[in-house]
């Protein structure tokens, strides 16, 4: 369990990447959750070896302190840490709210799909009322998978205050 110390409030965050694809979102995501004191959660399959020279350059000499945990299923991930319903958001362009509407939770879940996949059906179906977006001009398709972690887990650590 990993706790963030935000305005007096104990706060606990996990990222999980549902079948990331590219090693480079994966390492800056890793970064950016240590510096903000979340837990990273890879759900195979993954498109990269977690060895590879190019995840390790993303994540910089932070990689080996990231430690992401590894699961081979969504459902071994759910098994394991128990998330309720509440405490889960999944990010998707199909979301019915926008981000900052989140739940304020002191132990929060925030799930991503793949770059190019997004979801599975699957997880859209099992969390129904906890679909997100990051609202986006039509001038793009979606925006890189590590700004939008980025943008939510800091989001979800200033609204949990």
């Amino acid at each position: 369990m990993i706790e963030n110390m935000i305005g007096g409030s104990e706060l606990e965050r996990h990222v999980v990447l549902v079948a990331p694809e590219i090693h480079w979102n994966t390492g800056n995501i890793g970064r950016t959750c240590l510096g903000a004191g979340a837990r990273l959660h890879l759900i195979r399959p993954l498109g990269f070896s977690l060895d590879s020279r190019q995840v390790k350059r993303a994540g910089l000499d932070y990689w080996e302190r990231v430690s992401p945990d590894v699961w081979d299923s969504f459902d071994a991930f759910c098994q394991a840490l128990n998330p309720r319903d509440a405490e889960v958001v999944l990010l998707t362009k199909s979301g019915t709210r926008i981000f900052w509407e989140m739940p304020t939770c002191r132990r929060m879940f925030l799930v991503f799909g793949s770059e190019t996949g997004g979801l599975p059906d699957a997880i859209l179906g099992r969390y129904p009322d906890a679909r997100y977006r990051i609202p986006i001009n039509g001038e793009i398709r979606s925006l890189n998978l590590s700004t939008a972690a980025g943008i939510v887990l800091y989001e979800s650590l200033r609204s949990g205050r």
